[in-house]
């Protein structure tokens, strides 16, 4: 019997030399000392022996069982060791390697525009407010001083939601609710800049999406030239100091009286060129005096308040800032386009 235990231990002892990985060690672990080994069933075997063996035979099986165990745990480390390292040469990097370039990304130009909007007229004052893209009839159209018979509808070809809602087709929208909503709290000073929608067909200079930046002050005793120095100090701000500006009569429902806004080409600084028509001045804006209809519909004394009003296209500035020959650009996410704005940052 002492002889088979022998046997057993030198044959573990062999197949334990070949082992390369700690699976293998594993599965060599519980062929031999696992409840099914051979170890286990030589343990099994003592209730054939008699008396006077069981304990010497015990006594060899545990002492073979145990030193086994403690060759197994001296091999586990070795190869532990030996596959560390083998991982770390594996996974050695190489420091004196060029890095990887790190993308990143930039504002959108009409963002920068809005921003540098927005900065122009916090800074004189104003406050950013903001309104809901589905909008009211009433707020968009009624209390625009638009009723649903008039023709300045038709220069707006709407979406609408049903009969009561729409997709704004102008931010004005915005500047009608804080009419209402500030009513008792005058003077009122705010910019409101926002995505609007009307049904037009996309091309070079036209969008069915686009963002506008309107702009609303109401106060006792604002004039025409109050309107005409604000419009002076954003245009040179955003489009340099050499920008001149022209105010040419117009209509607009909300404002009366209504004027359409020009600024010097700045291409040709005012000579005449292809990009201006050979006229020396691009449009850019409308504006005028808020009704006074549209004051007394939000419950404000057009009598004791006036104000001033104007609306500019965020893309119409961005292509004139920037150069932009086509406002698709802005919408097509070609990274190639966007890129080039990571310098006006």
């Amino acid at each position: 019997m002492s002889e088979k235990i022998a046997q057993l231990k030198e044959k573990a002892l062999a197949e334990l030399a070949t082992v390369e990985t700690t699976k293998q060690l594993q599965d060599l672990k519980v062929q031999y000392l696992g409840k099914k080994g051979p170890i286990q069933e030589l343990m099994m075997t003592m209730k054939d022996l008699s008396k006077e063996e069981r304990p010497i035979f015990g006594q060899a099986v545990n002492e073979v069982k145990k030193y086994l165990e403690s060759k197994f745990e001296e091999a586990a480390v070795v190869i532990s060791e030996r596959e560390l390292a083998k991982k770390l040469e594996e996974e050695k990097i190489d420091i004196t390697l060029p890095g990887y370039k790190m993308e990143h990304g930039n504002l959108h130009p009409l963002v920068l525009v809005q921003r540098e909007l927005e900065d122009v007229f916090i800074g004189m004052g104003y406050t950013v407010e903001e309104g809901p893209e589905v909008e009211y009839d009433l707020y968009n159209f009624e209390r625009a001083n638009i009723p649903q018979d008039h023709p300045a509808r038709d220069m707006q070809d709407t979406f609408y939601i049903d009969a009561e809602r729409l997709l704004r087709t102008h931010t004005t929208a915005i500047q009608t609710r804080q009419l209402e909503a500030g009513k008792e709290k005058m003077p009122l000073k705010m910019i409101c800049p926002g995505k609007v929608y009307r049904r037009d067909d996309d091309d070079a200079t036209h969008s069915h999406q686009f963002t506008q930046i309107e702009g609303l002050v109401v106060a006792e005793g604002i004039t025409l030239a109050d309107l005409k120095g604000t419009l002076e100090f954003m245009a040179r701000k955003i489009l340099g100091e050499k920008c001149a500006v022209r105010f040419r009569p117009s209509f607009f429902p909300f404002t009366e009286p209504s004027v359409e806004v020009d600024i010097s080409c700045h291409m040709c600084g005012g000579k005449g060129c292809n990009v201006c028509k050979h006229t020396g001045w691009i449009e850019v804006l409308g504006a005028g005096m808020v009704h006074p209809g549209v004051l007394e519909m939000a419950g404000i004394d057009s009598k004791k308040y006036s104000g001033f009003a104007f609306g500019v296209g965020i893309e119409r500035i961005a292509m004139l800032k920037y150069g932009v020959d086509d406002i698709r650009h802005f919408y097509t996410n070609d990274l190639r386009f966007l890129k080039g704005f990571s310098r006006f940052e």
